[in-house]
């Protein structure tokens, strides 16, 4: 079977792609290894959301896939600057971790880094800040209430609905 005008063209335009998203697959923050130096992950995944200092000396890189993703990764990086760990940490559980009246709009940014959504209800004094998790399965938000002053009052998880919803009839 001969090749028509094109199709070779085409077929090495795929190599190309599928030559790209292996190299791209490398750079994954949750495909890194404890110990890689920082200035080699900043390099090849860029440059974090934002940065933490932490009490032990070490510091919070935090890599969010906000708006269209449902990850935000913590990659830890000790006195040295090497890579102690990887978390994923848009979960459930990281959400009810929240002080009310404690934590605040920095705090959360810290953690979370920028949410998919800011909003605001006539219900409700402040702004409203959603994050898009997943959760067993479950496509899912969180919204992070926060005062007028930047304190939050509340933290809430509904289900997301999906407009590409292929059960409804």
């Amino acid at each position: 079977m001969t090749a028509r005008p094109g199709q070779a063209q085409g077929w090495r335009w795929a190599w190309v792609v599928a030559g790209c998203m292996a190299l791209s697959a490398c750079m994954v923050p949750q495909w890194q290894k404890p110990g890689t130096p920082a200035a080699q992950i900043a390099q090849g995944i860029g440059a974090p959301q934002v940065k933490v200092a932490l009490a032990d000396g070490s510091e919070r890189w935090v890599y969010s896939f906000q708006p269209a993703g449902q990850q935000v990764y913590h990659m830890v990086m000790d006195g040295q600057e090497r890579l102690l760990r990887v978390e994923q940490v848009l979960q459930e559980a990281y959400f009810q971790r929240l002080r009310v009246g404690v934590d605040d709009r920095q705090s959360v940014r810290d953690f979370f880094g920028r949410p998919a959504l800011v909003e605001g209800v006539a219900n409700f004094k402040g702004d409203i800040w959603t994050y898009r998790i997943r959760e067993n399965g479950i496509d899912r938000q969180a919204h992070v209430f926060l005062d007028p002053q930047g304190v939050v009052r509340r933290v809430m998880f509904t289900d997301e609905r999906r407009l590409d919803d292929d059960t409804r009839p």
